[in-house]
């Protein structure tokens, strides 16, 4: 069979028809590109409004004092010399190797049968809210710090001096507390403990995808994470949940626009910070939670009543923004949620060699 002969100008044309295929799809294909990253633009543009990336070396300490408190406050943030029983500490219920909580409703005491009436929040990113526990009455991390361990229903320790006379008997405790407090006549002090708890979990901070998308990272996140960032900034969501934390800096009522619990009797109706200011006006208020890690810090709520993501999304539409999500927005929603878990630094959550 003989082989089909080609004239030289039909050659030619084809291959400048050729070139011009390839051209016009490279441009198309350009013009994608422009289209996406404007609108990617757009969205961190709108973003950056209410949020920012978060990175580790924002809280990189390299002062020689604040390392020796940070060691030591690791130590006792594990210690279970902190309980009553000598069988809790701070990691019991904020367990750091599960994104600083227990995944309970309520965490049980250190006293048979006892057990906390609010949900136990997590500890990571938690130097970023502007006050502690869920109705904001510690005002840091040091003052959170001194609360547990002294709570009846949580590690119930009678009163500090019983913790201090624990860790006065522990020679390296004595070094430690030392070294942390170097200008105290007695380190060895409640407020100390307090500070150097505080000192480890001010370092506790997990930056995420998200992050690096606000970091002008734009191809870290999916198309559908992406959509689901929209749907939330689009429905208000960062009128609550804004910050660098996206939340733990507000106060709002549950239920502005719709009863919670006429919507949904499994939650508890906690009264939130009326139970402390008696103000009519703070009634079922309660301090916003971050919404870092929140895929992994189930149940929800103040109670822990709801165990199911997208549930809580539902019902937060509905109570707070009077709005009905579709499933879709519910799907791209959980995406975007996704996207802010972190990891924890290894060395933090690695359980430390507990003095004796």
């Amino acid at each position: 069979m003989k082989g089909t002969i080609i004239p030289v100008g039909v050659s030619i044309l084809i291959g400048l028809l050729i070139f011009t295929m390839i051209h016009v799809e490279e441009e198309k294909t350009s013009q994608e590109k422009t289209n996406i990253d404007k609108e990617d633009i757009l969205l961190w543009a709108k973003a950056r409004n209410y949020f920012m990336a978060l990175r580790v070396d924002d809280k990189k300490e390299t002062d020689e004092l604040e390392n020796e408190r940070f060691e030591l406050g690791q130590l006792l943030y594990f210690d279970t010399r902190l309980s009553v029983n000598n069988e809790q500490s701070c990691n019991s219920c904020h367990d750091l190797s599960n994104y600083g909580v227990d995944n309970k409703p309520t965490s049980p005491g250190a006293l048979p049968g006892s057990i906390g009436d609010r949900n136990s929040p997590t500890v990571l990113n938690a130097v970023f809210h502007d006050s502690q526990f869920w109705d904001g009455r510690a005002k840091d991390l040091a003052e959170q710090a001194k609360g547990p361990i002294l709570n009846p229903v949580e590690m119930a320790i009678p009163h500090e001096g019983i913790l201090i006379d624990r860790l006065k008997e522990v020679n390296e405790y004595i070094e430690r507390f030392n070294k942390a407090f170097p200008l105290d006549n007695d380190p060895i002090t409640y407020n100390n403990v307090a500070t150097a708890i505080a000192s480890f979990e001010s370092m506790l901070i997990t930056p995420s995808r998200f992050d690096d998308f606000m970091a002008l990272d734009f191809e870290v996140l999916s198309i559908q994470e992406k959509r689901g960032l929209k749907v939330f900034l689009d429905a208000n969501c960062q009128s609550c949940h804004d910050g660098i934390a996206l939340g733990g800096e507000q106060y709002r009522r549950f239920g502005e626009m719709q009863d919670f619990r006429k919507l949904n009797p499994k939650i508890s109706a906690d009264e939130g910070i009326y139970n402390l200011t008696g103000n009519p006006g703070d009634l079922y208020k309660f301090k916003v939670p971050s919404l870092r890690n929140i895929e992994k810090t189930y149940p929800y709520f103040h109670d822990g009543s709801i165990w199911d993501l997208e549930e809580s999304l539902v019902i937060m539409g509905k109570t707070q923004l009077n709005k009905e999500f579709t499933q879709n927005e519910i799907d791209d929603l959980v995406a975007f949620l996704r996207t802010l878990t972190g990891d924890l630094p290894k060395e933090l959550k690695k359980v430390p060699s507990i003095p004796q």
